[in-house]
């Protein structure tokens, strides 16, 4: 999120340590935007939000949670420019049947 976010305007930028794992575990970014009143910083939160808010729906819909697809096809429905590409889920089984042939298990 956070190259998008800079891209769109942001104030500042970080990547950094963090996350409360430990040292070294993860990296962590985040944004900061001077909110002055000035339309050019409606733009920018108007664009910097859009991104950051849906680029974390889209991860979440990609790790198979059920709300954030729905969010995503709701975000999608409401934005006709927003495009995610929404995962395709395989039966259990499937994927089951698949590892066992390929491993031999």
């Amino acid at each position: 999120n956070v190259i998008g976010d800079a891209f769109r305007g942001a104030t500042w930028v970080s990547l950094h340590n963090g996350g409360g794992v430990g040292w070294g575990e993860v990296i962590n970014g985040g944004f900061g935007l001077l909110l002055d009143g000035s339309p050019a910083a409606a733009r920018r939160l108007d664009g910097m939000l859009h991104w950051d808010v849906n680029n974390g729906i889209a991860r979440r819909a990609w790790a198979r949670n059920p709300g954030a697809r729905f969010t995503a096809q709701r975000a999608m429905a409401a934005e006709p420019r927003l495009r995610i590409t929404l995962p395709h889920l395989a039966q259990d089984a499937l994927v089951e049947e698949a590892i066992d042939g390929a491993f031999g298990h």
